[in-house]
């Protein structure tokens, strides 16, 4: 019988002490092994750390890296990336829970796809508030719980440039391989999801299996309670994702994909009032219109 595939979930924690356990626990009562668990703090401020120690004391198996200065994630998760031995990886953040059978429904998802160049299988999401109830679901689904939207899969580098097909990236599963051609996650962003999928998509196919991998857990200061603020972090990275898109267009399709997108972030840097980047975003409009010669591959 063949052995099932190594997964590797990386755990990056900063100030999740409420939360920490609860997620951890989410890790080793899958259903599915083996699985290698790299737990990451990232100098938390509160009492996680040792919410976390205390949790190793009966589950030896797990390792554990505690940054002594705050990295931020993409460099914390780098670094664990760096020792993971597994054939895929899961991006874990400390407050969201895994579904039992969810890694289980990944990999067999991989084993039996059709697509030849497979890199990420991902699902849906139940989102939670901070005390675990239920709040709503990523992609919206119908009375069983099935998609209302059938989600494109395969090729889809031109619909996540349009941001026409979003990726729910906390229920992810990653071939370590596509890791291992992005150079891990780009250091320079403030977050790094979009980015991923799209330099991972211009060479990845990806697939999706209709069905709740994952609870996300919105909290007060998730990260995505800061894009409507001006000259954000956040918008800024993005403005720097769809620059560095534009390189790797092959084709007159693929900049009017990346033209709907940078169009929006027009819009929303208009009403954010953030007009240093709006007119960076009006710039690079006028070039993606102006364009017309692309390399040839």
């Amino acid at each position: 019988m063949q052995e099932n595939p190594l997964v590797t979930i990386i755990c990056l924690s900063y100030n999740h002490e409420k939360f920490v356990v609860e997620t951890l626990n989410s890790v080793v009562n899958q259903n599915y092994s083996p699985i290698e668990l790299i737990i990451v703090d990232d100098c938390s401020s509160d009492a996680t750390k040792s919410v976390i120690e205390d949790w190793l004391l009966s589950h030896s198996d797990a390792r554990f890296i505690a940054n002594e200065v705050n990295l931020g994630n993409t460099k914390s998760f780098n670094n664990a990336l760096k020792i993971a031995k597994g054939n895929y990886i899961i991006d874990l953040a400390a407050d969201d829970l895994l579904m039992p059978n969810g890694i289980q429904m990944q990999v067999e998802a991989f084993q039996k796809s059709a697509y030849k160049n497979l890199g990420i299988v991902y699902g849906n999401a139940e989102i939670i508030n901070e005390n675990g109830s239920f709040n709503s679901y990523y992609f919206p689904v119908d009375a069983n719980k099935n998609v209302i939207t059938k989600r494109k899969t395969g090729d889809i580098y031109s619909s996540v440039l349009s941001s026409g097909d979003s990726i729910c990236s906390v229920s992810t599963l990653i071939r370590k391989d596509v890791f291992d051609f992005l150079g891990g996650y780009d250091e320079t962003l403030s977050y790094e999801d979009l980015d991923s999928w799209i330099r991972a998509s211009r060479v990845y196919e990806f697939d999706f299996i209709d069905a709740i991998l994952i609870k996300k857990r919105i909290v007060s200061n998730s990260l995505g309670t800061h894009f409507f603020k001006k000259n954000n972090k956040i918008n800024i990275s993005t403005y720097k994702i769809l620059r560095k898109a534009l390189k790797l267009n092959r084709s007159k399709v693929e900049d009017l994909a990346l033209q709907k997108r940078v169009n929006f972030e027009i819009i929303h840097s208009f009403k954010n009032r953030s007009f240093n980047l709006l007119i960076k975003n009006i710039g690079l409009r006028i070039e993606i219109s102006w364009r017309k010669n692309y390399k040839k591959y």
